[in-house]
């Protein structure tokens, strides 16, 4: 059965990568004409995102990478920003 729920509904949601990786929370929706394009996810303390981006504020997921809404949002791994590691110098 498909369930329906309101976008505001989704703000503040905990956001997880579908390696089960804690990305961040949504802080809005971002909506073309009626369907919606994106989520804006900020960086929060001990999230991937705040791992990975340092000082950033947080990243847009477009909505074809989201996989599940229900008590939290799953996205897909692809979502992830990936971390250039320098190689070791000899």
């Amino acid at each position: 059965m498909l369930k329906m729920k309101r976008i505001t509904e989704a703000y503040d949601m905990r956001v997880y990568t579908d390696t089960g990786d804690y990305f961040g929370d949504i802080e809005e929706a971002i909506v073309t004409e009626s369907k919606v394009y994106g989520w804006r996810v900020k960086a929060t303390k001990n999230s991937f995102l705040n791992k990975v981006l340092g000082s950033a504020k947080g990243v847009v997921v477009p909505h074809q990478l989201v996989k599940s809404i229900g008590d939290v949002m799953i996205i897909s791994k692809g979502a992830v920003p990936t971390q250039e590691v320098e190689p070791e110098k000899n």
